[in-house]
């Protein structure tokens, strides 16, 4: 593999570049409905501690895995494992880890999709005024008649595709890193003003303070724990591809470890941040913390209606949900246009027409499973339920965990140690025993428990 070796789609133009396109991967609707929830619910700062040495020891290691494998072999996920397995003479199955990130990401964007959906039409509603003075009766009302109608939530589903593959096509300069040069910059600046704003509820912004992160460690079970451990790997977007083909496009004279530290730094930032200004509002409302979709198209509407300042922030709120999820999204759909590129002698627009159609029509099995088909089940699962129980339970937990196996015994010592290129012999050596022992161990651990065996 020569270092002069670039991707035919071309490379991000800077290292800034690739750290806001992995951080946008990375941030996205669990920073913001579930990562402060579990921290207040675990302990607060007990958690924190917790979470960040699980990023140090888990997280950073495996996505630091993931970009060297895609920078070394400058291809989509598939044909990376193909030829980074050919070069170390080990088995070609390897390749079936590629195949297995990218359809992750297909299936993931299918209903992630909808879910964005979700938030760009509560933009709207947040717009026109329809959470002025709405009690949580008037509020529930208001998103159970949004989900029982297919037509609305496949037109919000298409609006966030189109917006999606009207990016990707554009390739990587001047689609994926001209995106994330505005939504980054936009994301951050509007959780700052919801912060500003959470602020300015005095007390309740300081019980929000205080639930998020005074350190209660008799709240921290074993549990928590497994959690802590189990979001420090999903939060960064391993195993489905998204980084590996990201890391493809990065220039041979970036720090691969410099970098992934600031990307998962400013991802831990983002959802501390998030709870800040989340809670303090949920708290001023009377209402009662929560998590998921019940806090972001319910708790938050009922909020929003019914304080001084509401209806602007409530569109600042949810215009800032859907940046963080479009940011995710592109990452999500690229690794499959670039294998149909690669490998289908597609054009680019051809590749995003097919991919984006796939996962268009694969998301309306989601959209229907909230109403029309909500009595169809599969192992006594929704068909969103069974697409979710999939990909975050078994599909990325295997793919990371064998990321690290591939990382830390498949490759060549010499390989891996000239493509990190660590500053020095002891740094490269404590990452090579937490990507052959710890991280696996970890995220072994981590699929025992989403499955329920712990």
């Amino acid at each position: 593999m020569t270092d002069t070796k670039k991707s035919i789609h071309g490379e991000w133009s800077s290292r800034f570049a690739f750290i806001l396109a992995a951080t946008g991967s990375a941030v996205g609707l669990g920073n913001i409905w579930k990562f402060p929830y579990i921290t207040g619910e675990n302990g607060g700062g007990a958690f924190v501690i917790v979470y960040l040495l699980c990023v140090l020891l888990i997280g950073i290691p495996i996505m630091m895995a993931e970009t060297m494998l895609g920078r070394r072999s400058r291809q989509n996920p598939i044909n990376t494992m193909v030829t980074l397995a050919d070069e170390a003479g080990a088995d070609k199955n390897w390749h079936y880890l590629g195949w297995m990130g990218v359809i992750a990401g297909f299936l993931i964007l299918s209903y992630y999709s909808v879910i964005a959906g979700w938030a760009s039409a509560y933009v709207l509603k947040a717009l026109t005024g329809s959470f002025f003075g709405a009690d949580a009766i008037t509020i529930k009302g208001l998103f159970d008649h949004f989900m029982a109608s297919p037509v609305q939530l496949t037109f919000w589903h298409s609006l966030f595709m189109l917006a999606t593959m009207l990016i990707v096509v554009r390739g990587v300069n001047t689609g994926l890193e001209k995106a994330v040069r505005f939504l980054m910059p936009s994301l951050f600046v509007l959780l700052i003003l919801m912060v500003a704003y959470a602020m300015t509820f005095d007390e309740y912004y300081d019980q929000g303070i205080k639930f998020l992160f005074t350190p209660d460690f008799s709240k921290l079970t074993a549990n928590g724990v497994l959690t802590a451990m189990g979001h420090a790997f999903f939060t960064l977007s391993l195993g489905m591809g998204a980084i590996m083909i990201y890391g493809s496009y990065l220039p041979k004279d970036v720090s691969i470890a410099k970098t992934v530290y600031l990307i998962a730094g400013t991802d831990t930032v983002v959802a501390l941040l998030a709870g800040i200004a989340i809670f303090p509002i949920v708290f001023a409302a009377g209402l009662e913390p929560a998590s998921g979709p019940g806090l972001i198209f319910q708790t938050l509407p009922i909020a929003f209606g019914n304080m001084t300042g509401g209806w602007l922030f409530g569109i600042l709120f949810f215009v800032m949900l859907v940046f963080a999820a479009l940011s995710s999204s592109i990452s999500l759909i690229e690794p499959a246009v670039a294998w149909l590129v690669e490998n289908k002698d597609m054009s680019r627009q051809q590749a995003c027409i097919w991919s984006g159609l796939i996962t268009w029509l694969l998301g309306l099995g989601t959209i229907f499973s909230f109403n029309v088909w909500s009595g169809f089940k599969v192992f006594d699962r929704t068909i969103f339920q069974l697409l979710d129980y999939l990909t975050a339970n078994l599909m990325l937990p295997i793919g990371g965990f064998c990321i690290a196996v591939f990382a830390g015994w498949i490759m060549k010592r010499q390989h891996t140690e000239h493509e990190l290129d660590m500053p020095d012999a002891l740094s490269y050596q404590v990452w090579r025993f937490l990507i052959c022992y710890v991280s696996p161990t970890a995220v072994f651990f981590v699929f025992l428990h989403v499955v329920g065996v712990l």
